[in-house]
């Protein structure tokens, strides 16, 4: 089976070298994503909302992998403050609702200041 590569367009993925995804043998590995919008390279003060962008991103990559968050097996959640992530349940558990995925939250720095959240998933392509 080939791999297929694909961009949200994002200039992080040109300049540090990877895809948003990677299709390959009937899964899906969706790159950590943060809360930028892409298409203005803007990025919202709160964690929610930044919960709420990455989620579409991610959505979108899978969407044209021809995937769905409702294949999704594995999510890792990665936030600088812990203290914040509770307040992002509400968005998850609502976009992972049917796929209930196996998950990890992890308190660590980010890249740039400004990011609150970054998730990365791992789905299934539907037979």
């Amino acid at each position: 089976m080939a791999v297929r590569h694909i961009s949200t367009g994002s200039p992080f993925e040109q300049q540090i070298g990877y895809s948003r995804a990677v299709v390959a043998d009937g899964w899906v590995f969706v790159a950590g994503t943060t809360g930028y919008d892409y298409a203005t390279m803007t990025m919202p003060d709160s964690v929610v909302d930044q919960c709420r962008n990455a989620l579409s991103t991610i959505s979108s990559a899978l969407e044209e992998a021809g995937s769905s968050l409702d294949h999704v097996v594995r999510v890792n959640y990665i936030v600088p403050d812990a203290a914040e992530w509770p307040d992002c349940w509400p968005v998850t558990s609502v976009a992972f609702a049917k796929a209930l995925p196996a998950a990890t939250m992890i308190s660590a720095q980010l890249q740039n200041p400004e990011m609150k959240i970054e998730i990365e998933v791992t789905a299934r392509l539907p037979h």
